[in-house]
């Protein structure tokens, strides 16, 4: 089969390699579509240590070719798969903790994913896709479950206001998760006006830029509280700082993005004083896939205005290139295999 493979770090090839032999219980798949984000750029350039050489990929869906002892997937069915496997075994298997699984492992980084024409993986890891989905809404199924098993850590309760930090494609979906859960106002907070005016589009109440005039605004929408909740979703400890001035008193903030940075300057009294509560949230759960197929087939969500550019799977260069880059209104990459 053809994959894109990584041979050593920044060293992306086109090659011809073995295609996947499903294990007892796997599927095979053939991938259709499949999302490219930050973290594939991370594992491209070495910022994420990886074995090679490796086939990258963990956003992904397909049509099903064949299964090896599983049951209940039918050749042909047009499915996303879960990257995040798990030993089923452990502690926090057992407690429902799949995701935080200590002999855990993700396809495309630690195992061949989905950056080829095939890949194989369990087959309690392969979910049936409705017709009513179409593939550029599926290929970002799978971030809008880490978006969804975020939210599920934080009550949110109707008539509550929300900030979101940061309105790349995760601060889009949870502001528009966070709509949909009842929260208002909601409010957009972002540098770039473009991304503001999409976050308009799709249903938030109050977009604006950070800093002393975001402040002042959101005190203005909240009646001089600040909100219930603050969804952190840039990365930046500076932009949590920010945050735990926004929250109200008594208030939650929920930190999305991944913090790498090792020293920074945070009003920890603040969040003593304010007794904030503050949830942080990582990857997502298999429980977390029907539960956000079901929210785009009820039409809760609009995940298609995301997907702003489309390429070939052997423009997978020029994909990272655009990732690495400020390119001008660029929202979500997906790459055809067709």
């Amino acid at each position: 089969m053809k994959a894109m493979v990584l041979r050593a770090d920044c060293d992306l090839q086109m090659s011809d390699v073995a295609t996947p032999s499903p294990k007892v219980g796997e599927v095979l798949v053939r991938i259709t579509h499949s999302g490219i984000c930050g973290t594939d750029l991370k594992i491209f350039n070495g910022g994420i240590p990886v074995h090679h050489p490796l086939i990258m990929g963990h956003e992904m869906i397909g049509d099903v070719v064949e299964g090896n002892g599983s049951a209940g997937h039918q050749k042909g069915q047009r499915v996303v798969v879960d990257p995040v496997l798990y030993c089923g075994h452990c502690f926090h298997c057992q407690h429902g903790q799949t995701h935080l699984c200590p002999d855990g492992t993700l396809l495309g980084r630690d195992h061949d994913g989905g950056f080829a024409e095939y890949v194989a993986a369990p087959a309690g890891n392969i979910y049936a896709l409705p017709e009513a989905v179409n593939h550029r809404e599926a290929s970002l199924i799978q971030v809008l479950t880490t978006c969804l098993h975020a939210q599920r850590l934080v009550p949110i309760f109707p008539g509550e206001a929300v900030a979101v930090m940061g309105l790349g494609v995760t601060g889009q979906l949870h502001a528009q998760l966070a709509k949909a859960r009842g929260a208002n106002p909601v409010i957009g907070i972002t540098r770039s006006p473009w991304k503001r005016e999409m976050a308009d589009s799709l249903g938030a109440d109050l977009t604006v830029a950070p800093g002393d005039e975001a402040r002042d605004k959101v005190m203005e929408a909240t009646d001089g509280r600040g909100v219930d909740l603050v969804i952190e979703s840039v990365g930046k400890l500076s932009v949590l700082a920010e945050a735990i001035d926004l929250v109200r008193f008594g208030g939650r903030l929920l930190g999305f993005g991944i913090y790498t940075e090792q020293d920074a300057t945070l009003p920890f009294y603040q969040l003593y004083f304010k007794e904030i509560a503050f949830i942080n949230a990582r990857a997502a759960k298999g429980e977390d896939y029907p539960a956000s197929i079901d929210l785009l087939q009820r039409g809760q969500l609009q995940l298609e205005p995301l997907v702003t550019h489309s390429l070939a799977l052997a423009e997978m260069g020029t994909a990272l290139d655009m990732l690495a880059t400020d390119v001008p209104d660029r929202m979500k990459i997906i790459l055809d295999h067709s």
